[in-house]
């Protein structure tokens, strides 16, 4: 007889936690109203405003704002020149953007696997993956935590392919000192509401390189221009502009940047809390011997986005699944991040099968998301801690 999803059969509390929320104040509400009242409601001061931010906090010489961390991914693919028959190299625990960034340039994603420990993409399983028509690596930083990007920088100009950083999870993160945007030939982020700042959407791409940084401008905006450097054709007028490349609509509003900037006032403050939270969990359940928690590399000063919690079910009669369960009717609501994406049924149909990243299909079977966002108060947090521990001790062998 199954045992009760209840360990005890009283929840530790009476309202429901979820895994990830926004936090917004008032100032944020007053940045938005002001532009409300402006002239620009899109393609205005704003978003030169937000790119200029994005430059001065991450050491980046550009930044491309964009309407989400899925189109940024889009057109730096583009701008690595990846096309038909083109190989994209990524981690299968990532969200399916990482990925399908490849699939809409005509190319190919390859997986390869991940750290068992860190959790983040593999450089030498990278290495052995590469062939004659790889374009491009997308190296996620999963949870926050900067992926190895010294030895994966060093893969990449080994053969003379284009290093992608993911940073979706990891803004405000630093590798080595140095703020993740400012490393990698490109760097995408997000502006998720769960992210660690938001516009409710938005996204944008960082690199250092100028040929790069054309190529992402033309992609954002229909591959249109109005820079004369560029045209084909002589100009009709100061109303003139060409296309010359075949882009999308992927602007971001002068609402959602003057959202961004208010966050990022608060960015200190945000990454600060998040890593008091870490520290409580890592404490909490470092010392329980059911459970593991992802290990961090020394070169990696991590904002997590983020707390993955994995179960050793070897130690525990319950699964996974049984897991998740109990800590909903605690009224914890965790969440898994993430399905490995070649397990996805689009891609199955494309003939990827199950097997080939054994480290991550692992990972994807023991692990799940614990509540972590700035406003979490210490009592939430006790809470959490107390349903973990009182699951595994009610389910231990």
């Amino acid at each position: 007889m199954e045992k009760p999803a209840v360990a005890g059969g009283v929840p530790v509390r009476n309202t429901k936690l979820y895994y990830g929320h926004q936090y917004v104040d008032k100032a944020d509400v007053k940045a938005v109203e002001e532009v409300l009242t402006s002239d620009y409601l899109t393609c205005g001061p704003k978003v030169v405003e937000l790119e200029k931010r994005l430059c001065e906090l991450t050491g980046a010489k550009y930044a491309v704002a964009v309407s989400n961390g899925t189109a940024a991914l889009h057109i730096a693919a583009m701008a690595a020149g990846v096309g038909e028959g083109d190989e994209l190299i990524t981690t299968p625990i990532t969200f399916a953007a990482s990925a399908n960034c490849a699939l809409y340039c005509g190319g190919t994603p390859v997986f390869a696997d991940i750290d068992p420990n860190t959790y983040n993409i593999d450089p030498e399983c990278v290495r052995g993956k590469i062939t004659e028509r790889t374009r491009a690596v997308v190296a996620v930083d999963f949870t926050g935590q900067a992926a190895r990007l010294d030895e994966l920088l060093d893969v990449c100009r080994d053969k003379g392919i284009i290093l992608i950083e993911d940073g979706a999870h990891s803004f405000g993160t630093k590798y080595k000192g140095k703020p993740v945007g400012s490393i990698a030939d490109m760097t995408t982020f997000s502006f998720h509401p769960v992210k660690t700042v938001t516009g409710g959407e938005g996204g944008a791409v960082l690199t250092n390189r100028r040929d790069l940084y054309e190529k992402l401008l033309l992609y954002r905006s229909h591959g249109i221009t109005k820079d004369e450097a560029f045209y084909e054709s002589e100009s009709h007028g100061p109303w003139y502009h060409e296309q010359i490349d075949l882009g999308y609509n992927y602007r971001l509003t002068d609402i959602q940047c003057a959202l961004i900037l208010s966050q990022i006032d608060k960015l200190d403050q945000f990454a600060g809390r998040r890593r008091e939270i870490v520290a409580r969990y890592d404490n909490a359940f470092s010392q329980i011997p059911q459970l593991s928690v992802q290990q961090e590399i020394p070169e990696s000063d991590t904002t997590r986005h983020l707390y993955i919690l994995r179960i050793r079910p070897e130690m525990l009669t319950i699964d996974r699944r049984f897991f998740f369960e109990a800590m909903a009717a605690e009224n914890i609501c965790c969440n898994v991040h993430y399905i490995p994406v070649y397990w996805h049924p689009y891609y199955q149909k494309l003939g990827y099968k199950k097997g080939i990243c054994p480290n991550a299909e692992k990972l994807y079977e023991e692990m799940m998301s614990l509540p972590i966002y700035y406003s979490l108060t210490d009592q939430d947090v006790d809470d959490v801690i107390a349903a973990v521990r009182k699951i595994v001790e009610y389910y231990r062998k």
